[in-house]
């Protein structure tokens, strides 16, 4: 398809909005510049992002643990919670502490997702673990689990489960729950599971994040502000709730912050999301993101296998002899097939 082409006064319009840009930017640069010359800024000292407010992000020392509000050289690109950065620190302003970030240090890993205009945008930075944080209100359903473990192995960051909500466990769900819990153990994912109200079954979770950056992410409703609420008492957070009528998650963070653990560790809370897209993965990526038929991938008997009915398919001799089983392989088909309706 072939770009639209913009009418003149659409073109002056980009054009003015570019220029405006750049002229904020030349702005900004001549009032660091000014702060430099008159010995305003300090000396450069490593820094960790904290959360990112629109021009600005908040910096934490690394050395002295203050906090600063600063604003970005030009040309430093994105900057998301948990990044590294060099900055020099500047005068107070109204008791607020800034500063200005020189430069990006680089990242070990990165969580990307699309935004509301398919646009791909990270939303955290260096994080160790990824906890999916799932329950049985709103109900956890295996291909959701699925779309954010796609999203988590293509990322290269660790995946763990986190079933949280477990005092709303009947007798009817518990086994069911259970079994699917046990399905993704017996692929090497790690689960926990806990009471985001009960801080007796936090133990071991609250080991497991010691010493690491972890990020929380779930369908909204799932309880993660409410498990930070718990493992952080002293910090104020938005708990979302269910709604009513639809027993969906609400809305309630909204944007990553990034917090410390008494013991050691760092937890990013990201915006809460009710579906995690993969409408900007390819069937390539989605294949990478399911560890037991990742090892198949280029054995079928032709090139353009579908995966089917096919004779020689890699995938259907896997899923025969055990090595895939029925409910991954179909939840892999879905993924796929929501890739295609686009």
């Amino acid at each position: 398809m072939s770009k639209r082409k913009l009418n003149k006064r659409q073109a002056w319009r980009v054009e003015k909005i570019q220029q405006e840009k750049a002229k904020r930017a030349t702005q900004k640069e001549d009032v660091i510049a000014e702060q430099l010359t008159a010995g305003e800024l300090g000396d450069e000292s490593e820094g960790q992002v904290m959360a990112h407010f629109g021009s600005q992000v908040e910096v934490e020392d690394k050395q002295s643990q203050d906090r600063y509000r600063c604003f970005l050289r030009a040309n430093l690109g994105s900057l998301v919670t948990g990044d590294r950065v060099v900055f020099r620190p500047g005068a107070d302003n109204q008791g607020v502490k800034t500063g200005v970030v020189e430069m990006v240090l680089p990242r070990t890993t990165e969580l990307s997702r699309p935004n509301p205009y398919n646009e791909i945008k990270p939303v955290a930075a260096n994080i160790d673990f990824i906890v999916l944080v799932v329950a049985p209100e709103p109900e956890a359903h295996a291909n959701l689990i699925d779309r954010y473990l796609v999203a988590a192995e293509n990322c290269e960051i660790e995946p763990i489960i986190l079933f949280n909500k477990i005092d709303l466990l009947t007798e009817e769900t518990r086994p069911r729950y259970a079994s699917l819990l046990a399905s993704y153990e017996k692929l090497g994912y790690r689960t926990l599971r806990v009471c985001s109200h009960d801080d007796s079954s936090l133990g071991e979770l609250k080991e497991f994040l010691n010493g690491r950056i972890s990020v929380f992410v779930g369908q909204s409703g799932v309880g993660k502000s409410s498990l930070i609420g718990t493992l952080l008492p002293g910090e104020e957070l938005r708990v979302g709730a269910l709604s009513e009528n639809t027993r969906k998650g609400k809305h309630t963070t909204t944007t990553a912050r990034l917090y410390h653990f008494p013991a050691g560790g760092d937890l990013i809370d990201s915006p809460g999301i009710r579906e995690f897209g993969l409408w900007h993965m390819s069937p390539e990526e989605v294949l990478y993101g399911f560890r037991e038929i990742r090892p198949e991938a280029g054995y079928c008997k032709f090139r353009d296998c579908k995966h089917e009915k096919e004779p020689g398919c890699a995938m259907l001799g896997a899923l025969k002899a055990g090595r895939i089983s029925e409910a991954r392989f179909q939840s892999y088909r879905r993924i796929l097939q929501t890739l295609t309706e686009l």
